[in-house]
């Protein structure tokens, strides 16, 4: 099992555990509080996630041993928290692992794609492609 495997099992087991969809989007909010904030500089057109319904930023660090750290940050509490559980899938993992990871699949496995408004669902795809494209060209450099 990969690395990004086992965290969607971890995050599947604490959403288990919390039962029903209020309980979890109290979780999910919660995440995003947890979030550090992006400077000004970092909430930049450049850094911007185009086809979010809400703000979002995302910032992509290569690391020395070849992974990618993420951060990123939202104006939208509960965006916040999406944003948190993708950081939580994908930072410091590498270029592979990251195109190699099935988003689609494992948001299903959560119950995030019932559960999720569309416009949040597409916001949500909206930052795995951005995530991805970073991986595709970190991959390629």
């Amino acid at each position: 099992m990969s690395a990004i495997d086992s965290e969607l099992a971890d995050i599947a087991e604490e959403f288990d555990l919390l039962g029903d969809w209020e309980e979890r989007y109290r979780y999910v909010i919660e995440l995003g509080k947890e979030l550090a904030p992006l400077s000004d500089a970092e909430r930049s057109d450049l850094n911007k996630v185009r086809g979010c319904a809400s703000q979002v930023w995302l910032v992509t660090e290569p690391q020395g041993d070849g992974g990618l750290r993420f951060r990123g940050d939202s104006d939208a509490h509960i965006v916040r928290g999406l944003i948190a559980l993708v950081l939580r899938l994908y930072s410091g993992r590498h270029p592979a692992d990251i195109l190699a990871f099935d988003a689609k699949a494992a948001f299903e496995r959560l119950g995030l794609t019932g559960a999720l408004s569309s416009q949040r669902s597409n916001g949500l795809a909206s930052m795995v492609a951005r995530i991805r494209r970073d991986a595709e060209l970190a991959a390629a450099a």
